[in-house]
Formats: C-alpha cells, structure tokens, sequence
C-alpha cells in the first residue's frame, strides 16, 4: 500500500466553501458574525438538554473558561482526570490553582469515581477546603461514569466540567456527553470528530451563563463608550470564517459518528480471536463511545517483532502527527514508557505506511506536575504501557482497516 494511514484526518462536506464565500462577501472576517451565531446554533440543536453554546478559538480556551465560571482562583485545587492530554489540567495552572490528579477505573479508563471521593475528603482534611472544581474527561470517546461522578460532586458541591474534547456524540444512559455538568468542552481541531480548522465551544447551563463566558471571552468590556475594564478578559472567541467550516462539518456529524463505529465494529470482530491483543469496546449497555479513536492494550507477554530494537534511536519529531515545535532531548528513555513492543508495534505500522500512537502518559507521571497531588490506583499507567491508538478517522476505509489489521497479525511473534 503506498498511500499512508492516518489516524484522524478531516473530511470535508462540500458545504463549508459556501458558509466561508458568504463570510467573504459580507465581509464577516472577523471573531463573530452569522457563522458563529449559525454554528452556535448547530450545536445547540444537536447537545439537546436545554443548553446554550458559545463557540471559541479552541478546546482549551473553553476549559479555562469553565473554570473561572467555576470561581478557581489562585492558591485553588481542582481534581482533574491524570489519564487525558494535558490541555485538560494545563488551564488550572494558568489560574495559579494546583491540579490534584485521579487515576482511572478500569472499564472506561476514566475518572474513578471511588478515588473521587477519597481525594475529595482528604483534601478537605489536608487543606481545610474542598477542592474548587472537577474535570472528568470523555477519553478517546469512551463516556465515564458521570453519573456515580455527578452524584459524588453534588454530595459535596463542587461544580464538574466535563471535558468531552475527543467525546462529541458519545452518549452516556442516553444522553449527550458534555450536558450533564455545570459545563462541558467540546474541541474542533483538524484530528477530531468535526472540524473548523482549529477551535473549541463551551456548553453551558443557561443564556445567563452563556453570556458571563462571552463577557469572559470578548475582552471583558464593561458597557461604556470607552474601552473600561474591571475583570481580566480574554481574546478567545471564534472567527467567522472558522465557524462558517463548522456550520459545513455539522451536515456531516451523523455521518461521521456512523463511520468511526463501523470502523471500531471492524476492529473489535478481527481481534477477537488474535490473542494478547485486547480492543477497548464499551462496557456495557450504558456506554455509547463515538470511537473518535480506536484503541487496543497488548499484553506484556505478547512479542512483537523488533522489539529487541525498541528505543534505541532518540525521536527527533513529533510522533503520532503532533503539530507543532518539539525539543528534541536526544534521549531515548523517560522514567515510564510504553512497553517495548507497544514501542515495536508502533515503528512496524510506521515502516508500512500506518499512523499509530501510545495512548496518553498519565498527567500524574509528567515532569511538570511532579509536585501536584495525586490519588492512585495503577491502572492509567499500566494502560499507557500497553496501549495503542490505530487509524479510526473518516478518511479509513475499509480495506485501509484490513490492511492494518495484517499488518498488526504480520509484526506478532508466535
């Protein structure tokens, strides 16, 4: 196969040169407009539950939002998942408030609600106070259990933000992730379910809400004939032209949940039989991933071949289609890795034209969190040693899945 297998790529309706040639022609090319209140209105329509929408320049933007909507500030701890990218703990730290980091429960590989609870408790015993906030995270789509997590956050009354950034569509007891809490983010970045290119949103509970994050995120203007400030405000709202892409993607959403679970559907039934090769697949009845990525653990007995190889030669780029600058370290080794035929696997689908990624290091095992807190069970880092992502997006057809599905069986030693 010459061509090469990506992990998640957009896919284009046709629609959005339309929304993006009406922003031209009546010169909208500015961070509002018709798309963005078209776009806001799109999603509104599809999250349901009597919420309000506000589009922004990306998912992280919304995440620091929600906690100021929250009131963290300074000298604050907010509980965060540790097994998530790091743009879901990252705006805690921009407030000046300390991320307390929960391990995962094993079924999802979310939140674990009993670590919740425990972390909850002894905060207030070690600090005097609850913590402020909690940020429970939709990974790879799979929904968490929001609602034994919404019960224990109402039992002690801090708000949750659901960070349903790789979530859009996933349905937890049949309702949309991201509208079960105080609020919820959503991302569009060019690898996810939709895209505007580069943004986010932030679902909120009410018009009032939705409008005290506008406030936040146009500036935060008070009402006079001059430029009066009396809160610190923010450049995040969403271009014209980046929503009039979004109001595009949104006639193809249902689409693109159909494929990403048809594609899981082609994994999940050609590794049932492989063995030491374990697809992630929802729990039970309650869960309704939308597969943004589709995910297997190899068992740590499992040989792959090269691994005698593995991590002998440093990265110099970023790995798994990262955008942007990396350092490059020359290293070859950190303190926790993925096993090394996670490691062989992932250089065997490369040399043979497919995109894989190890799933998530654990927020707790990064350097720049060494000092936060942290409650633990095991299992986010035993996941991250075994796991790897393989190509889910609209862009894998399905004999690009035959083949990576070859070549995973190709690269396993017997």
């Amino acid at each position: 196969m010459s061509k090469r297998i990506y992990l998640c790529l957009a896919h284009m309706s046709g629609q959005e040169q339309k929304f993006i040639q009406e922003a031209f022609d009546t010169n909208w090319v500015v961070p509002l407009g018709p798309n963005v209140n078209g776009f806001e209105d799109d999603l509104k329509r599809f999250v349901g539950q009597d919420k309000e929408v506000v589009a922004l320049s990306a998912g992280t933007a919304a995440v620091h939002l929600a906690l100021i909507g929250c009131g963290v500030k300074a000298g604050d701890e907010v509980l965060c998942q540790s097994f998530t990218f790091c743009a879901s703990a990252n705006p805690v730290t921009y407030l000046g408030a300390t991320p307390v980091f929960i391990d995962s429960e094993k079924d999802s590989w979310n939140l674990d609600p009993a670590l919740l609870e425990k972390a909850i408790i002894d905060r207030k015993k070690t600090t005097g106070n609850y913590p402020k906030a909690i940020i429970v995270v939709y990974l790879y789509g799979m929904p968490a259990r929001i609602d034994d997590i919404m019960q224990i956050a109402d039992r002690y009354q801090i708000p949750v933000i659901e960070d349903a950034a790789e979530g859009l569509g996933s349905r937890f007891a049949g309702q949309i992730c991201g509208t079960f809490a105080k609020y919820g983010v959503l991302s569009f970045n060019g690898n996810k379910m939709i895209t505007t290119s580069g943004g986010g949103a932030l679902i909120c509970e009410n018009a009032d809400a939705k409008q005290e994050m506008m406030f936040y995120a146009t500036q935060a203007r008070e009402a006079f004939p001059y430029y009066q400030h009396e809160k610190i405000g923010y450049n995040y709202r969403m271009s014209n032209i980046c929503a009039g892409i979004g109001r595009g993607q949104m006639t193809i959403i249902e689409d693109h949940l159909a494929h990403h679970k048809h594609i899981a559907r082609l994994y999940k039934e050609a590794f049932a039989d492989v063995e030491g090769v374990t697809f992630h697949d929802n729990p039970s009845d309650l869960y309704d991933s939308n597969f943004w990525l589709c995910t297997v653990l190899l068992d740590e007995n499992l040989h792959v071949s090269g691994e005698e190889k593995a991590y002998q030669q440093a990265v110099e780029g970023a790995v798994g289609g990262a955008a942007g600058v990396v350092h490059t370290t020359g290293q070859v080794h950190t303190e926790c890795e993925p096993n090394r035929n996670v490691e062989a696997m992932r250089v065997a689908l490369d040399a043979a034209g497919i995109e894989s990624r190890p799933l998530w290091k654990p927020m707790h095992l990064q350097p720049v969190f060494k000092s936060s807190p942290a409650y633990l069970n095991g299992v986010a880092e035993q996941l991250f040693r075994q796991g790897l992502c393989l190509p889910s997006g609209p862009m894998v057809t399905d004999d690009d899945v035959k083949y990576i599905i070859e070549q995973v069986k190709k690269n396993i030693l017997q």
